[in-house]
């Protein structure tokens, strides 16, 4: 931006992304000037009313001849009540010498997830973090693939300094600035101990162009590139790219995906015909022990390439899913890529005038979509639900998982956060057997954790239209052994988490076996629950 000089003081400021979380604690920021100015520069966070809540000065570095970088850490006095202010910097006018000063790249960011330069909002992280997760997909779904030529992700205009990622249109509606690079991405597994998929565009647009056959190898070859940047030593091309950057130690990538969808717009066959192909072999022929997943549910897969399933969905459809994978072909691996219910079972259309919010009735029937994965755990490699976040004053899909806005106090962890988090707080290593199958509207797993030697049942009750009685025994496990029991409800079907509630029921309690080994107790409908016996009882 250009300001023009005057006289006095010269003041402009930014109310940020639908407003500012100030509160007191050390910000970090820069911003570029081009200009001959003399003089300093005032960096301030101010109420709407234009009170002050914490200034700091810095010694102009501006001359006339390039871009300088100005950085500065600023601590407030006092914490905002709400998050409706603004950053505002200020400087005299008449060290300025000539007609103005160009100002670029203002950047001010608050703590950050585990101190990360350029890194995450410390709460969203933590929302996630709360889910243990073990696999993250990135850098997309559409987001990778661009709207048209030639704005598909690219990975070397993701690293290095912000100054340097010119951005690019992205593909819901607004300009994507790539300041979420492959790098934060890589930093972001580390983090929170998650397993990187790292996905590829893989020559179809969004819009439906597909590269051809004989354009095709650059963007292989740019891929191969991209997994050297990650995993080759200092002694490579682009290992020497990262160590460059500061970062000498290689990272591990054992899953990549091919594409996204390319099912949709016309690319399944270019995508059969020589697409997937490519890719492939030349993955398979550098790392040989890499899992390959193709972009969609593909019945013409080599070797031991893995496929992704994606649903959206509504709830009774989601559940009868429930046996999808026991008839997968074990030879072909599976991810669960997306998944999501977005409409009431009483919607007209899939589509339209979809809930802001999850819902319970379709965070239970997720629950059960993960029952069947879990179930299946020798093919199905994990699940991603998706969309992850939404901005709740900009949102262009509904609904995901967890929302937010500028006050970190207002994020809604949803009724899907809260079935995931329970899911996941206990893993299932090896699946036991069971017999004496309750009827369908009990969905469950069992099975043990040999890490911690947990025997585990996890059940959703769906649609049972009374409590279900329950009587488990776990082989091995006596008269007097306990057990945690720990059941989700919501008032009723229709309940979604939003700002400021929460309409998820937690109800934890301690069982004790009886004569028999028999843990009993009462299932209410409409619940997700695990019961943990630990290797103690």
């Amino acid at each position: 931006m250009t300001v023009a000089g005057g006289s006095g003081t010269v003041e402009f400021s930014n109310p940020g992304w639908w407003g500012m979380d100030v509160k007191v604690q050390p910000y970090t920021g820069s911003f570029y000037v081009r200009g001959d100015y003399t003089g300093k520069f005032t960096v301030s966070f101010q109420f709407a009313s234009k009170e002050t809540l914490g200034s700091v000065e810095i010694e102009s570095a501006s001359t006339a001849s390039g871009w300088t970088q100005h950085n500065f850490t600023l601590t407030p006095s006092r914490s905002a009540s709400d998050s409706k202010n603004t950053f505002s910097i200020t400087y005299d006018a008449p060290g300025v010498k000539g007609n103005s000063l160009n100002f670029n790249l203002i950047s001010v960011f608050p703590p950050t997830y585990n101190n990360r330069k350029n890194g995450l909002r410390k709460d969203l992280m933590e929302a996630l973090a709360e889910l243990k997760p073990s696999l993250l997909r990135f850098p997309g779904g559409n987001n990778m693939e661009g709207q048209s030529p030639p704005n598909s992700w690219k990975w070397q205009n993701t690293i290095g300094l912000l100054k340097d990622r010119a951005g690019r249109p992205g593909t819901w509606s607004y300009h994507n600035t790539d300041g979420l690079g492959l790098v934060e991405c890589m930093q972001w597994c580390e983090d929170l101990k998650m397993e990187p998929l790292l996905a590829t565009f893989a020559g179809l647009y969004l819009g439906g162009s597909v590269v051809a056959q004989n354009a095709l190898q650059p963007y292989v070859d740019d891929f191969m590139n991209e997994l050297e940047f990650l995993m080759g030593d200092t002694g490579t091309n682009y290992g020497a790219l990262r160590a460059s950057l500061g970062y000498s130690q290689p990272w591990k990538v054992n899953f990549v995906e091919i594409g996204n969808e390319d099912n949709l717009n016309g690319g399944t066959a270019s995508y059969n015909s020589y697409r997937f192909s490519m890719f492939y072999n030349a993955i398979k022929a550098k790392y040989p022990n890499m899992t390959v997943i193709a972009s969609f549910e593909n019945g013409n897969l080599p070797g031991d390439a893995a496929q992704d399933y994606h649903t959206y969905n509504k709830p009774n459809s989601m559940v009868t899913d429930f046996n999808k994978f026991d008839r997968y072909d074990r030879k072909h691996k599976v991810i669960i890529g997306e998944y999501a219910n977005i409409n009431k079972d009483s919607a007209a259309s899939m589509w339209s005038n979809r809930p802001l919010f999850p819902w319970w009735r379709g965070s239970v029937a997720e629950a059960v979509l993960a029952m069947c994965a879990e179930r299946n755990g020798d093919v199905v490699i994990g699940m991603t639900y998706a969309p992850l976040f939404c901005n709740l004053n900009s949102d262009q899909w509904r609904p995901d998982m967890i929302a937010y806005n500028a006050d970190p106090a207002q994020t809604v962890r949803s009724t899907s956060h809260a079935v995931i988090k329970l899911l996941s707080s206990v893993r299932i290593t090896h699946l036991l057997s069971a017999t004496g199958d309750p009827p369908k509207p009990v969905y469950y797993v069992t099975g043990l954790n040999k890490n911690t030697g947990s025997r585990i049942l996890k059940a959703a009750i769906y649609d049972s239209r009374a409590a279900v009685p329950m009587a488990v025994t776990f082989v091995g496990v006596n008269a007097g052994a306990t057990a945690t029991l720990t059941v989700l409800t919501a008032p009723n079907d229709n309940s979604n988490n939003a700002v400021g509630s929460v309409v998820v029921k937690t109800d934890t309690r301690i069982l004790s076996a009886g004569s028999n080994g028999e843990f009993t107790y009462s299932l209410p409908d409409m619940s997700v629950s695990v019961l943990e016996v630990k290797a103690s009882a």
